[in-house]
């Protein structure tokens, strides 16, 4: 299993082939504004609730990945 932190609360884990993608906000956040979100390519995103602080790159980076 790896997990990288990618900043605020947004965090990747993969784990058995899939890559899960946590809080997705990214862009926005200056301190992740070196990560490119169109180079994401997670099997499943998940939020832990629906503030933009938190779901923020979600429509982007589920177009791009075809994520569930």
């Amino acid at each position: 299993m790896k997990i990288t932190f990618l900043g605020h609360a947004c965090f990747q884990v993969e784990t058995a082939g899939k890559t899960l993608l946590f809080d997705p906000f990214i862009t926005h956040n200056q301190l992740a504004k070196h990560i490119n979100v169109n180079s994401l390519k997670p099997d499943y995103i998940l939020l832990s609730h629906g503030h933009a602080d938190h779901m923020a790159d979600l429509e982007t980076i589920q177009k791009n990945s075809d994520a569930i």
